[in-house]
């Protein structure tokens, strides 16, 4: 009998979708977000999609009664350091529908994914009341803050996760040494034009990592670039590799005023955090930020994950993803410690 999951705040189901890759049944995803849940649709075939607003009551929640696992994250963007950091902003409030969730449901286990800042804003309150809510539904809890890199994820991602479970104590090991996985490493062999949707690949793979993201692939999605001005294009020639805006020169330093502005990947190094499409951060070589395909990779979606709706809509859904890789390996420990049983 295999593991039966939903995903709330599902998105794209990136989170779900790398539970669903070690064997589990996801039953389905809920989410407000019209583009999103389509693309979680086509993605999860087998799974039913639900649109629908996570502040208000979930429709026939009790359908789901004896589900193993409840995982999500709601929106991160009032805890985000890229956002205002309001303690009253009305989607630091979400979480408490995931709350009411696990209490109608009362699953075996769960997934809780957030920026690392939503445990230390506002003096520790959000921590304190996440906490404290789960403690009364019973849950032996764990809160750690996991960098993806370290899982075989070509990105520095840094999220903080709140694990939970009626089995005893789940911490997330790094078993082996895992070698970081490089920019080079995950999207080398994806050209510097247009691909048309299902076009073949133009080379072989060029790493091992290459070889296993375009496993059952039969082509190229989502690989189509943006346009910038010859201005911004003639900026970004001015950037090497791995470098930033110090590399400009002074007068140009100042002309976008985020200090993550005119920032290449390293070719040698993981990925920054992959966003939603704020094109602050550029391809390693070429003179763009990077396609949504390799956006994707970069967050560990296979070739096989095909995202819908406008570029702008794709952007968002990767930003805002899990990697598929950390959270099936996530699920593996969770199996392999007996915290969820097949």
């Amino acid at each position: 009998m295999s593991i039966s999951v939903i995903d709330l705040f599902c998105g794209a189901g990136g989170l779900s979708y790398g539970i669903g890759a070690c064997g589990a049944r996801v039953v389905a995803g809920f989410d407000n977000d019209k583009a999103s849940l389509n693309t979680f649709k086509k993605n999860h075939p087998n799974s039913n999609g639900f649109l629908t607003d996570l502040s208000n009551d979930i429709p026939n929640i009790g359908e789901f009664s004896g589900i193993d696992l409840v995982v999500g994250g709601p929106p991160c963007q009032g805890f985000s350091i890229s956002g205002k950091r309001d303690p009253k902003d009305v989607r630091n409030q979400l979480y408490k529908a995931y709350f009411k969730t696990l209490s109608l449901l009362k699953p075996k286990a769960f997934i809780l994914e957030n920026v690392p800042n939503m445990i230390s804003m506002d003096s520790g309150h959000f921590k304190d009341a996440v906490l404290n809510s789960l403690g009364e539904l019973g849950y032996t809890i764990n809160v750690q803050v996991i960098t993806a890199s370290e899982f075989g994820v070509p990105q520095n991602r840094r999220r903080v996760f709140f694990f939970g479970s009626k089995q005893g104590y789940f911490e997330l090991e790094k078993t082996k040494e895992t070698n970081l996985i490089s920019c080079k490493d995950a999207i080398s062999d994806l050209p510097d034009y247009d691909q048309d949707n299902g076009a073949s690949y133009v080379s072989d793979p060029l790493s091992n990592f290459q070889k296993e993201i375009r496993r059952g692939s039969q082509g190229v999605w989502n690989h189509v670039l943006t346009n910038h001005s010859q201005q911004t294009q003639e900026i970004i020639s001015l950037v090497p590799d791995g470098g930033n805006y110090k590399d400009l020169p002074s007068q140009l330093q100042q002309t976008r005023k985020v200090n993550i502005a005119w920032t290449r990947f390293s070719s040698s190094k993981p990925s920054f955090t992959i966003d939603t499409g704020h094109r602050h951060h550029f391809h390693y070589q070429y003179n763009r930020v990077p396609t949504v395909r390799e956006s994707a990779r970069l967050q560990s979606f296979p070739d096989t994950f095909i995202f819908y709706g406008t570029k702008t809509n794709q952007y968002r859904q990767v930003g805002n993803a899990v990697p598929p890789l950390l959270a099936k390996i996530i699920c593996q420990q969770m199996i392999e410690k007996k915290i969820l049983n097949v």
